[in-house]
């Protein structure tokens, strides 16, 4: 049995954003020395937005984001032209990319293939091979290891775009997954599988705001939370989930929280 995962929380998002930077940037260092890239999935919703303060304010701390070094990818991806306003990609764009200092570099993207908005399943299959040709050959690699994946926690639980209850929670094989009914608009994604979401080296979840207190106290204080997306990979990855909360998002949560830094 592992140890728990890691529940940080914070007055408000400002200090959240300081220490999600030293997160990120001892991910980012601990990745540069193993093989010189820093693979990263990111969600979108708040996320972005949190990370660009994180990463883009003048602070010091955690040391030098070396954007030069990235390699990101998308935990999940709404089937939509990538301008359009429910792109995760037009938000990291917009949040991060487009705000990066030119002397920091840029970090290599790799959105969707806008050729298949109308095939779920073949963008699916052209992302998985996008991951297949960065993270080897698919015959020496069961599922490709990221350094670092950023996701988000919906007010029902899921996160990427696996929902409560959905039958892509038991997919074993798969490394991108198509969905062409999500209870949430728009309705066609593509996803990461459970099993690549909880496979990586490290896994941060910001969660902030009061309208999060009831679905966190369901994930981490009761059996049921702990079946929906989010708990599965609480329970799955253990000590390399690492949460970012404020104070508002876990008000009644029973489970300990370190209150105020890493």
């Amino acid at each position: 049995m592992g140890k728990p995962p890691n529940l940080y929380a914070f007055p408000g998002v400002d200090e959240l954003a300081q220490s999600l930077r030293v997160f990120v940037l001892d991910a980012q260092n601990s990745a540069l020395s193993r093989h010189q890239v820093f693979r990263v999935a990111l969600s979108g919703g708040s996320l972005p937005k949190v990370l660009g303060k994180a990463l883009l304010q003048e602070t010091n701390g955690g040391g030098k984001v070396q954007f030069d070094k990235w390699e990101i990818f998308y935990a999940d991806e709404r089937a939509v032209p990538l301008d359009h306003e429910d792109s995760n990609h037009k938000l990291v764009k917009e949040e991060i990319l487009d705000k990066i200092p030119a002397e920091l570099g840029q970090p290599k993207v790799f959105p969707i293939d806008v050729k298949y908005l109308d095939d779920v399943q073949e963008m699916a299959d052209q992302y998985e091979q996008t991951l297949v040709s960065v993270f080897a050959s698919r015959d020496s690699v069961r599922l490709p290891m990221f350094d670092l994946l950023l996701l988000g926690c919906g007010p029902d639980g899921h996160t990427c775009s696996l929902f409560p209850g959905s039958p892509l929670l038991r997919e074993s094989d798969a490394w991108v997954l198509p969905i062409s009914d999500s209870p949430k608009p728009p309705p066609k994604r593509i996803t990461l599988s459970l099993p690549v979401a909880t496979h990586g080296i490290k896994i941060g979840f910001v969660a902030t705001g009061g309208g999060k207190k009831d679905i966190m106290k369901q994930i981490f204080d009761t059996d049921e939370g702990r079946q929906l997306p989010c708990g599965l990979v609480n329970s799955q990855a253990q000590e390399r989930v690492s949460w970012f909360v404020d104070y508002p998002a876990i008000e009644g949560v029973s489970f300990p929280a370190r209150r105020g830094s890493l």
